[in-house]
């Protein structure tokens, strides 16, 4: 039995999830040969009072790095993380993260790094959902045209209410009760987050190197009820969509608010379930959708990428 040390940037919601769940399938690890173990948990208070296996590690010292073969990173952010996983990537060692604001701000510095099969990210969009594996793999084979996206819960879920006659100013407050939304909301409500994950799907079917920069960008702070009525009455609904598609010689990728056929997959997915539709020459259309947020869903996609390392597979390499 090989014995595999992994360590763990983050003891959140998923952070926490990502724990429960290697622990839960330690079977299927010991049908590959391995043994996972835990070397140590990254927190920032060691007194919080946390939902972790007995006898876990937890300390705000990341010197245990130094001793994993495998590091996940659950922490969210950009400088911090992107300091502490440098030196370890530089070692050639693999990272599993889930972080798209980091993947899609420091490309510039990462891109190697997944080009040499050393990120691991399926769980960065649509958590749970796969997405980026399909696309990093099977559906090179066909020849990409456009793909239009519904990314974040939170502005999912604002959406949804106001169709049920709330202003957005309540349905925001709802949200936020709930912690679907954080204080202040900008990254959700602005598409900021849904832009981070259009430019990580981009480098996937459009450009190995396309910036986060050339995203457009609006949110659904400016939605009302006027408009949430005037799309009902014609049998429509807004969502707030990512859309890739080539225009001229480029590719255009955009986060804006959209008025959208009730028949079509973005509005019919389902409550609370993110969707993207992916369109290729050859495969036609795809329809991807389930839960694009929550502890246990972006675990079970970390987890998963853990299992492809274990086995042998090479991290998302984007194109080339």
């Amino acid at each position: 039995m090989r014995t595999v040390t992994v360590g763990v940037l983050g003891s959140g919601t998923v952070g926490q999830d990502v724990l429960k769940l290697i622990e839960r399938r330690e079977s299927v690890f010991a049908d590959l040969g391995v043994k996972i173990e835990i070397s140590g948990v990254l927190v920032r208070d060691v007194d919080k009072v946390r939902d972790v296996p007995p006898g876990t590690r937890v300390t705000t010292d990341p010197g245990f790095l130094q001793e994993c073969g495998v590091v996940i990173e659950a922490m969210g952010g950009v400088d911090r993380p992107l300091a502490m996983l440098l030196p370890y990537l530089r070692s050639g060692r693999p990272v599993i993260t889930a972080n798209k604001a980091l993947l899609a701000e420091r490309w510039d510095v990462l891109r190697d790094y997944a080009l040499a099969g050393s990120l691991y990210y399926e769980a960065s969009v649509m958590a749970g959902t796969p997405v980026i594996g399909p696309m990093s793999t099977v559906l090179r084979a066909s020849t990409f045209t456009r793909l239009q996206a519904v990314l974040n819960g939170t502005c999912l879920y604002i959406l949804d209410q106001m169709e049920q006659g709330q202003t957005y100013a309540e349905a925001l407050a709802g949200a936020q009760a709930l912690g679907y939304a954080e204080t202040p909301p900008t990254l959700d409500v602005g598409g900021f987050d849904t832009a981070h994950k259009l430019a990580v799907l981009a480098r996937f079917c459009a450009d190995g190197n396309f910036p986060y920069s050339a995203v457009t960008v609006q949110g659904i702070e400016h939605i009302t009820q006027q408009d949430i009525q005037e799309a009902q009455a014609a049998g429509e609904c807004i969502k707030l969509v990512a859309e890739l598609e080539r225009q001229g010689t480029d590719w255009k990728a955009a986060v804006a608010p959209q008025r959208l056929p009730r028949s079509h997959p973005l509005c019919t997915a389902g409550a609370g379930r993110n969707a993207l539709v992916y369109e290729g020459e050859e495969c036609g259309t795809l329809v991807f959708a389930g839960g694009g947020a929550g502890g246990m869903i972006t675990a079970s996609a970390m987890v998963g990428d853990l299992l492809d390392w274990v086995i042998g597979f090479p991290g998302h390499v984007p194109l080339h």
